[in-house]
């Protein structure tokens, strides 16, 4: 049960200068907080650790953030997934959504958005608890 006290979050994101950023804004709210720079790193770490949150990006190149959506509900089908994106267009929302993603944000990430979609991750994981 230790394993859940921290909560822990996944940040996947090609651009170093966005995931380093994001990382550190999340693990100054709290958040044990690990980052990769694309959806194959993500798979491997996942095999190896759980996380109570993935947070990524949609543009990235080798795997874009739906594939690795797609990817995530075949191996991890528990995710609670933020996508991320700044070129955010009807289409890759739509996509996103009906693949199981818990939001989707545009950037640049406003903390107090990502802060409340947080909230509302964790307050439902604990009712279904």
């Amino acid at each position: 049960m230790a394993e859940q006290a921290k909560k822990r979050i996944l940040v996947v994101d090609d651009e170093e200068n966005a995931r380093i950023g994001l990382s550190k804004l999340l693990e100054r709210e709290g958040f044990e907080v690990e980052s990769v720079s694309n959806g194959y790193e993500a798979l491997n770490y996942l095999n190896q650790r759980q996380v109570n949150v993935i947070v990524t990006d949609i543009n990235m190149p080798e795997m874009n953030g739906i594939t690795f959506l797609k990817e995530l509900n075949k191996n991890f089908p528990a995710s609670n997934v933020i996508m991320i994106t700044a070129y955010g267009g009807v289409e890759s929302y739509i996509e996103a959504m009906n693949l199981g993603a818990f939001e989707y944000i545009n950037k640049p990430i406003k903390i107090d958005e990502l802060k409340s979609i947080l909230k509302k991750i964790f307050k439902e994981k604990e009712h279904r608890h």
